[in-house]
């Protein structure tokens, strides 16, 4: 049964037994001993054999496969709407996710708009002429120059953000 599959495949995707054996790295009289069935190819001969005859390997050894009957519309809408139901929780667990950590962002950027504001740049009345609090009160400034320029874009992005991932129920 096995040699009378293989060949009937190999015919119907039509190849010569030489082209056959050329893409299995075997020799055409390996291929003509398996047709007439005078040998069988190893299990892993037979995997690549049936991926190049365009079959499962089922289907060269002569075993009825008993196919499923298609499945109707309900089941396959039942299975379409399962996936889509997952995927819709999965998103929404995302954006969850996104609008809590723009929140976590705007109160951290008011929280230290709130500590500089209370520093009331203390920094700028420190003796410059220890080096320690020179470094320290530059890079304060340098910080507080920054953060000053930068923050409200970035609220204002984050504020957008909370509003664009907020869901009316």
């Amino acid at each position: 049964m096995l040699n009378e599959n293989i060949k009937r495949a190999r015919k119907a995707k039509g190849l010569s037994q030489e082209e056959l054996a050329v893409k299995l790295n075997v020799v055409r009289q390996t291929v003509s001993k398996w047709e007439n069935g005078l040998s069988v190819p190893d299990s892993d001969l037979l995997i690549f054999l049936a991926e190049e005859l365009d079959t499962s390997v089922s289907a060269l050894l002569g075993e009825t496969i008993q196919e499923q009957e298609p499945d109707d519309l309900k089941t396959i809408s039942e299975k379409l709407e399962i996936i889509n139901l997952q995927l819709a929780k999965r998103t929404m667990a995302r954006t969850k996710v996104i609008r809590w950590g723009l929140l976590s962002l705007c109160a951290l950027i008011v929280i230290v708009y709130v500590v500089l504001a209370a520093m009331k740049s203390s920094y700028l009345g420190w003796d410059y002429s220890n080096p320690e609090l020179a470094v320290a009160g530059t890079i304060l400034h340098g910080f507080e120059f920054i953060f000053a320029r930068l923050a409200p874009i970035v609220l204002l992005v984050c504020v957008v953000g909370v509003m664009l991932t907020w869901r009316k129920r």
